[in-house]
C-alpha cells in the first residue's frame, strides 16, 4: 500500500493527484431526491477539471 498525504483543498489536490492516472473514480452519496441526481463540489470539480476520464460511483 502506498500512502500519499497532501495539503490543500480536496478538489484541486485530487485533480492534481490524478493527472497521471488512466481513470479517476469518485463517489457520490445517494439521497432520496425528487429533482434528479446531485453531486458534491469535489466530484463536480473532478468532472470538469481532471485531464483523465472520471467515473462517478453512487454509494450509501
Amino acid at each position: 500500500m502506498i500512502t500519499d498525504v497532501r495539503m490543500g483543498g480536496a478538489a484541486p489536490v485530487l485533480v492534481e493527484a490524478a493527472s497521471d492516472a488512466s481513470l479517476l473514480v469518485v463517489g457520490r452519496r445517494t439521497r432520496g431526491s425528487s429533482i434528479g441526481s446531485h453531486i458534491g463540489s469535489v466530484t463536480h470539480a473532478a468532472m470538469h477539471h481532471a485531464k483523465t476520464p472520471v467515473t462517478v460511483v453512487p454509494h450509501d
